[in-house]
């Protein structure tokens, strides 16, 4: 693992080999709580096995990577990116990317304003339409209020809980004292004109309880190519408990490591 020069950021990566001259599998993990280790320790491993070379990293203000104190909207995001894959000079060919939840957010919004940048998408119960936004932010300075009032990291590490406090620290920083809540609440959901517009094939992963369900079958039925894939008994967490199905699911869309995309 090491901390790569990103657009003035030092963000935290980890690469896995493939084999082949296929392309880089990118992963975008969620908000606030995940990063990088939530793929890692899932899907990673196994997608660079079947030989597809793999870029795992913290997004801005996650995990190891910087915190600064603004550029938290999407379009930042996708900027961090591109100066990402630039910098380890994998810019010179479209790459995969693989977004669970606020992650697929990203990997959408990628694909739809960089759309040369990407291969095709993977999006594991991403928050695509309805009022998602406005309580993503709601749920969020909750979060915020409670970290803030209830002291929590101490109270963990006085417990001697270091890893949960640590990681509590880190949302508490990046909550209350950064523009992350005002940034996604300037965000808006996307449209079936976005849909149309997608010009990359994807591959929607979602649990048949999720409530995000409803947004992406507008997805799949306004995509030109989009299949999606309903795992049955799981909700929103579909990475973390369905994730065999899961890893099959992507394996089979990504198709063989040495070639390209099997579609």
């Amino acid at each position: 693992m090491s901390l790569t020069p990103a657009g003035g950021l030092r963000l935290h990566t980890q690469r896995l080999p493939g084999r082949g001259d296929g392309p880089t599998v990118v992963f975008l993990h969620g908000l606030v709580m995940d990063n990088l280790s939530s793929f890692y320790c899932t899907l990673a491993g196994p997608v660079s096995r079947a030989g597809h070379p793999v870029l795992l990293y913290d997004q801005r203000g996650h995990g190891r990577s910087d915190r600064p104190p603004g550029g938290y909207d999407r379009d930042t995001a996708v900027a961090d990116l591109a100066a990402l894959l630039g910098s380890l000079g994998l810019d010179r060919r479209p790459v995969h990317l693989v977004g669970n939840s606020y992650g697929g957010v990203l990997a959408l919004h990628t694909a739809l304003v960089r759309p040369e940048l990407v291969a095709s998408l993977v999006l594991i119960d991403a928050q695509l339409t309805g009022d998602w936004v406005e309580n993503m932010t709601d749920t969020l300075s909750v979060a915020a209020l409670g970290l803030e009032h209830r002291r929590l990291p101490e109270q963990l590490a006085a417990l001697g809980r270091r890893k949960e406090s640590r990681l509590t620290a880190g949302a508490d920083a990046l909550l209350n004292r950064t523009s992350l809540i005002e940034d996604i609440a300037a965000g808006a959901a996307f449209t079936s004109r976005d849909f149309a517009r997608l010009r990359c094939p994807a591959l929607a992963v979602y649990g048949e309880h999720s409530e995000l369900l409803p947004g992406a079958r507008e997805l799949a039925a306004g995509a030109p190519d989009c299949d999606l894939c309903v795992l049955p008994g799981v909700g929103h967490t579909v990475l973390n408990e369905a994730t065999e199905r899961l890893c099959a699911a992507v394996l089979e869309r990504l198709g063989d490591g040495a070639g390209m995309v099997a579609r």
